[in-house]
């Protein structure tokens, strides 16, 4: 009867002891839980700023396209093979109810997801920066570009064959001729460099500027200089009065434009 006794007061106690054990082991096990569900709600919050950043990327791509077909610019060959390599960037992840075996899994999912953005972002910061370079080289073309009348005044002579005022023979007219009172003002139709300024036979006074990219404006018949030579101009800008000089019947601006040394018509040009 003792012996039953002992052994039921000994049950008691273990299953005492346990209880005891149990009750203390709650608070860790409610902390881990607290744990478990602060780093669901931190990785939640990590999913949602990739899917973000994907999400921007990717506008970010379609917005670089849409300048490229502006631009005229095809896509790199680089970002093709690269991507061919690399493959797509991957789908939004799918978050488990719980942490438990798919963690580890979940964790390589988002730093793969990661590293595509980082890679990414690399490739589209090397696209950018050759648009960059391409647009920068435009606004060079087209600041360069005599786009704009250098004198006010009425067209007396256009570019190509005519009949010379002075012989009455057929000629090769280089440039267009704008008349005006003496003294008009003449500007830059472009942005570039003054190389020449003196006499040069039948244009009498005469200046040059290159304007870059195989572009040269010639202006003859002119009273005056208001540049030298070396100074860079604005589009714009003063540069010259409008004389009679050289061969002239009048007072009247000769205009010429060469691309790649080959006068061409400058009123291809002007666009005002």
């Amino acid at each position: 009867m003792a012996c039953f006794f002992f052994l039921g007061l000994g049950g008691v106690t273990i299953l005492l002891h346990k209880y005891l054990n149990l009750k203390k082991t709650v608070p860790a096990t409610r902390l881990l839980e607290r744990e478990v569900a602060a780093q669901r709600g931190q990785i939640q919050a990590f999913a949602r700023k990739i899917r973000k950043l994907n999400s921007n990327m990717m506008a970010l791509q379609q917005f670089e396209k849409k300048i490229r077909i502006v631009a005229n610019l095809e896509e790199p060959a680089w970002r093709d093979a690269l991507f061919g390599i690399g493959g797509p960037i991957p789908e939004d992840l799918n978050l488990p109810a719980s942490l438990t075996e798919n963690h580890s899994s979940l964790i390589r999912q988002m730093h793969a997801q990661t590293e595509n953005l980082q890679e990414l972002c690399l490739v589209e910061k090397q696209s950018f920066e050759e648009l960059l370079s391409y647009l920068q080289d435009r606004k060079s073309l087209l600041a360069s570009t005599p786009a704009i009348r250098p004198a006010r005044g009425w067209l007396s002579s256009s570019f190509g064959y005519r009949i010379s005022p002075f012989t009455g023979l057929r000629e090769f007219h280089r440039g267009i001729d704008i008349a005006a009172r003496e003294g008009a003002p003449i500007i830059a139709p472009a942005d570039g460099v003054v190389t020449f300024t003196g006499r040069k036979g039948g244009l009498g006074k005469l200046l040059v500027i290159d304007h870059g990219h195989g572009m040269v404006t010639r202006y003859g018949h002119l009273k005056k200089w208001l540049v030298k030579p070396g100074i860079r101009v604005k589009r714009g800008q003063k540069i010259a009065l409008l004389g009679n000089t050289g061969r002239s019947t009048g007072p009247h601006l000769h205009y010429e434009v060469h691309l790649n040394g080959i006068p061409v018509n400058p009123l291809r040009y002007i666009l005002n």
